[in-house]
């Protein structure tokens, strides 16, 4: 996303630097036919066509959403050319009594190439050398060493200040992608339960926004540590913590790859199952249930149902998209496994069927 973002700031800088080259050529024009030299044509022929040409593209760049700057090395050479022409045309009127002219003409060409395309070495060459050629043709051979030295100063530079622009611009991509990569592992961080490395409420929320766009078969389950309370008076937070994370590590054991575990609350944990069965469902809440029991953590207040760590569930089945209200009957059939004597599985539909029978009967 930062790498798109980035590579639309590129285009947007290649397209200001596409406008500023057409208004630059077409203002040179403008300029050159409202002030022509003594003794020339105030309109000639190349100069009328860089003018319409450049005012052309300026006003279809600017009104146009697409992007043309890869354009931008033929448009270069088209008036790179044009202004050739442009350069022999006027010497053939005026080179007996204006010397100076080539030289002007040919640092007003590298003024515009250097304002407009400095970040762009092949197009300002594009634009930069036919005119160069014309005016050592036009001088006859007689300065070609001066031409070329004030030629090649620019040539120099821009070509070195296109290599740091590379090298810039290479440095701040893998910036950008450091930093990225950053962000990600920071997002997945905060996602993530610092102490059992299962996902947190975010985390969830995070995984309920792609759940529904696989197959059916979703269930939801809650589980809850039996006595946990009397479980971290007894044996101390710190005993406690190591409780909470073997349990985790069992829950996520028991249960597939594809399925969610989230540490729902202090104790409590939630299992999103997805394309799954009802009756395989049952059987991965009881072998949830087992492994926490083949721990063998000793609990001490826990003797009523077993001398060790248990966890009571609930599980509800979530249909038609609505998790708030697949977590309610998971949350109130936990609530009757607990009432029930703990380290028991209530399901929400059996609920349902016992709730429904019991209505007949008063009925």
């Amino acid at each position: 996303m930062i790498s798109h973002s980035y590579d639309e700031l590129l285009k947007s800088k290649h397209r200001l630097a596409m406008l500023l080259f057409f208004f630059l050529n077409s203002a040179t024009a403008l300029f050159s036919m409202v002030y022509p030299p003594e003794g020339s044509s105030s309109m000639p022929f190349p100069l009328v066509l860089i003018f319409a040409l450049c005012c052309a593209g300026l006003i279809f760049s600017y009104l146009s959403k697409k992007n043309f700057s890869a354009h931008l090395n033929m448009c270069s050479v088209i008036v790179g050319l044009l202004w050739g022409w442009q350069i022999a045309f006027r010497f053939a009127e005026i080179g007996q009594t204006d010397k100076n002219y080539l030289l002007v003409s040919l640092l007003s060409i590298f003024f515009i190439s250097a304002i407009a395309l400095s970040d762009n070495f092949l197009a300002f060459c594009l634009h930069a050398v036919p005119s160069t050629i014309c005016v050592i043709f036009l001088d006859d051979f007689q300065h070609v060493g001066r031409i070329l030295f004030t030629v090649s100063l620019p040539l120099i530079g821009l070509w070195l200040h296109h290599l740091m622009l590379k090298r810039s611009d290479e440095f701040t991509r893998r910036m950008l992608s450091n930093l990225y990569s950053e962000r990600e592992k920071f997002s997945d961080l905060s996602m993530l339960d610092p102490l059992t490395g299962l996902y947190n409420r975010r985390g969830l929320q995070n995984k309920l926004e792609t759940l529904f766009n696989q197959a059916s078969g979703h269930y939801v389950m809650l589980l809850d540590i039996d006595h946990f309370k009397a479980y971290n008076d007894n044996y101390g937070h710190t005993m406690g913590d190591q409780a909470l994370v073997r349990v985790s590590a069992a829950i996520r054991d028991a249960v597939r790859s594809r399925d969610v575990v989230v540490r729902y609350g202090g104790e409590e944990f939630l299992v999103l199952m997805s394309n799954v069965q009802q009756e395989h469902a049952v059987r991965m809440a009881e072998r949830i249930q087992n492994k926490v029991l083949g721990l063998n953590i000793p609990h001490l207040f826990n003797a009523q149902v077993s001398t060790h760590v248990t966890v009571s569930a609930g599980l509800a089945a979530l249909e038609e998209g609505d998790f708030i209200q697949a977590l309610g009957k998971a949350d109130t059939s936990l609530y009757h496994a607990k009432n029930s004597g703990r380290n028991k599985i209530f399901y929400a539909w059996e609920e349902e069927t016992v709730e429904a029978s019991i209505e007949e009967r008063m009925a």
